[in-house]
């Protein structure tokens, strides 16, 4: 796969496993419609939408775009994996290699008035740790609502809803780290 595309790679996915809109529309709780505007790229998802797409799919999100199987244990920043969310104005990208490992590190750069939107998701992770690298992040866990700033930190279960924002008016740099890799 060379198309780094989200909509490309769900659809070569889908395509691949023989599957048509309908039954993974309906898998991951979407319309038909919605499915294919995504596979255009003509919208983008939230990030739990993608979530629910890629277990339709029976991949992780981070599977969807894996070009192939990763080994080492330097990830060169020109080499990292990245995802793009343009609809949410971030980008992910990846900071370890093995999918089948017990970490998983993303560095996430979230544009003024990107997040994952107010749809809450969870992860099949025990641990996340966030930390602000730069910018200010809006983060809600649970009920609770945190304003984290550049050196901040937090420590929350994967499996607690949770959401992120940034509300501010410059760039947002943080690094997530997940403990089993899930995402």
């Amino acid at each position: 796969m060379t198309d780094l595309r989200l909509g490309a790679r769900i659809r070569a996915r889908r395509q691949a496993r023989h599957l048509t809109l309908r039954e993974i529309a309906a898998r991951a709780g979407v319309t038909e419609s919605f499915l294919s505007q995504v596979e255009r790229d003509v919208t983008s998802p939230s990030i739990a939408t993608v979530q629910r797409i890629a277990r339709a799919l029976d991949v992780s999100i981070a599977q969807l775009f894996a070009e192939e199987p990763e080994t080492g244990r330097v990830v060169r920043r020109e080499a990292r994996r990245r995802i793009e969310y343009p609809g949410l104005k971030a980008v992910d990208e990846f900071l370890t290699t093995n999918l089948a490992g017990r970490l998983q590190v993303i560095v996430s750069t979230i544009e003024p008035g990107g997040g994952t939107r107010a749809e809450p998701y969870t992860h099949d992770s025990d641990e996340e740790v966030v930390v602000v690298l730069g910018g200010v992040l809006d983060l809600w866990v649970g009920d609770e609502h945190y304003v984290l700033r550049e050196g901040d930190a937090i420590t929350f279960p994967s499996r607690l809803p949770h959401w992120n924002a940034n509300q501010g008016e410059t760039t947002t740099t943080v690094l997530f780290c997940v403990t089993p890799p899930s995402f």
